[in-house]
């Protein structure tokens, strides 16, 4: 349970999807993969490519404007690439998507403080982030959040996620309120404008090293490390 004595003061504890709450042994690339082909007629190795912390507009531009595609050809097909990996993803997802170790536990103990406000901010788009989510039955903890869909920048993230808590606790969250926790550095420099808690857990492919590099305002070697997260989003 989180310190007692620091529940009076409100938190909006933000949680990433890949590599912090679940790996999904390839199923979102392979989806992906499958989509890039469909859309684009595009064949390359999509592994050559660093998805962490990346959301997925930028991971479609990443990979075609690496193929010569312009900035508006791709986002022309956007919504039909959505589309073909969001049925990719529901026939790769169930019984590949697992929580990693420790998570189930800190969602309980987290969600049980009437003290704390639970979301998602995550660069997935809304509906494969559900869909994830919902191949390991956590959708429940989490109400609202911001998504890639909202904006392919990763930065603008941590605001839409604020307006959305408060309309839906009613509560205006501020400044270091705000909890992000992620496995990618790019968890932790989403929150450094916006004045937020930022807390590094090496459970994804980040090197633990590549993350304290961010300097996060506390790090973690894995979600199973229970108390300390707790004491980190209640101090």
């Amino acid at each position: 349970m989180l310190s007692v004595m620091q529940e009076t003061r409100r938190r909006l504890v933000l949680f990433d999807i890949d590599g912090t709450l679940v790996t999904d042994d390839g199923a979102a690339r392979e989806a992906f993969a499958e989509g890039l082909a469909d859309v684009y007629d595009f064949h390359g190795d999509v592994r050559r490519y660093d998805f962490s912390g990346r959301t997925d507009p930028q991971i479609a531009r990443m990979i075609l404007m690496d193929d010569g595609w312009s900035e508006p050809d791709i986002d022309s097909r956007l919504p039909s690439l959505w589309q073909h990996y969001l049925g990719g993803l529901a026939r790769n997802a169930p019984g590949r998507v697992r929580a990693l170790p420790g998570v189930r536990a800190l969602l309980d103990a987290v969600h049980a403080s009437e003290h704390v406000t639970l979301g998602l901010l995550t660069g997935n788009i809304e509906p494969g982030a559900r869909l994830k989510l919902g191949a390991v039955g956590m959708n429940d903890f989490f109400p609202f959040g911001a998504f890639g869909s909202d904006s392919a920048a990763r930065e603008d993230l941590p605001p839409i996620a604020v307006e959305r808590a408060e309309g839906v606790c009613g509560h205006a969250f501020r400044g270091s309120d705000v909890v992000i926790i992620g496995d990618s550095i790019y968890d932790v420099r989403c929150g450094i404008p916006h004045g937020a808690t930022t807390i590094a857990i090496a459970s994804g492919k980040t090197p633990a090293e590549k993350l304290r590099a961010e300097n996060p305002d506390y790090f973690f070697d894995s979600a199973e490390e229970l108390d300390g997260i707790l004491d980190a989003i209640a101090t």
